[in-house]
């Protein structure tokens, strides 16, 4: 990655000019069977729709607050990007009441509904499958995010000083994030080409680095796995073989 990155749209924007054709992000949910394998090319463009949904339908603006109350999963990273993207502040597991606009899985809907700006319900289906049918007071994000376009510009750059993430009591600015995630990439030991097996939620600073921004940083790659712990020990061995894993994280 570059030296001069300084938010993770930066880095992914770097991960995208050096090899677009990579895998980023593999995705396991070992509850249904799911198994996602996400090029950088792939997750940049789900982003770029994403980010262009928050900017346009949803007129979020720079320091605008998204809480985001979903689990780790391959859909969870694209809106952290999309948001580092727009500038707005992704506040994990935060309070919809206290935010302008929330993005919820089906299992936090009613948390959900005690925000008062937009809302935006992820039915977390293989695939990337819509609700049977919306529910009400949310949009159904496998339903607005596909016609977005492929292609992103914010209105106004992103400050990287800024806020840009929230989690566990901890507010960090984009260039905080990215110097903390090249910090645990070190002590992770990834260097580009590292397959790094994450068994960790997103609802902790170690799981998200792990999960997502430290592989980030190091111009390396995830395989994140939601529900590991029903995986028996020869199921992971077994994966960790096929996904030629260089380093696990549980």
């Amino acid at each position: 990655m570059n030296a001069s990155d300084r938010t993770p749209a930066d880095l992914l924007r770097s991960a995208l000019a050096s090899d677009p054709a990579r895998p980023l992000v593999t995705f396991y949910d070992d509850a249904t069977g799911e198994r996602v394998e996400l090029s950088v090319a792939t997750l940049a463009n789900w982003v770029a729709k994403t980010a262009n949904l928050i900017q346009g339908d949803l007129a979020a603006e720079p320091g605008d607050r998204l809480a985001l109350l979903l689990p780790a999963h391959w859909q969870s990273a694209v809106w952290l990007l999309a948001a580092s993207s727009t500038g707005v502040l992704v506040d994990v597991d935060g309070d919809p009441a206290a935010a302008d606009l929330v993005v919820s899985g089906p299992d936090t809907l009613e948390r959900a509904r005690a925000c008062r700006g937009e809302r935006v319900a992820l039915a977390l289906r293989p695939l990337g499958g819509r609700f049977p049918a919306p529910p009400e007071g949310f949009s159904d994000y496998a339903v607005e995010a596909p016609s977005q376009g492929d292609r992103f510009a914010p209105y106004a750059p992103v400050d990287p000083a800024a806020p840009a993430l929230a989690v566990g009591g901890t507010e960090l600015s984009g260039a905080l994030l990215v110097e903390r995630a090249r910090v645990d990439a070190a002590e992770l030991g990834l260097t580009p080409g590292s397959r790094v097996l994450s068994g960790r939620g997103y609802d902790s600073w170690e799981g998200l680095s792990a999960g997502l921004f430290a592989p980030l940083a190091a111009g390396a790659s995830v395989v994140l796995c939601r529900h590991l712990d029903r995986l028996p020990e020869d199921g992971l061995r077994r994966r960790i073989e096929s996904e030629r894993v260089t380093v696990t994280a549980r």
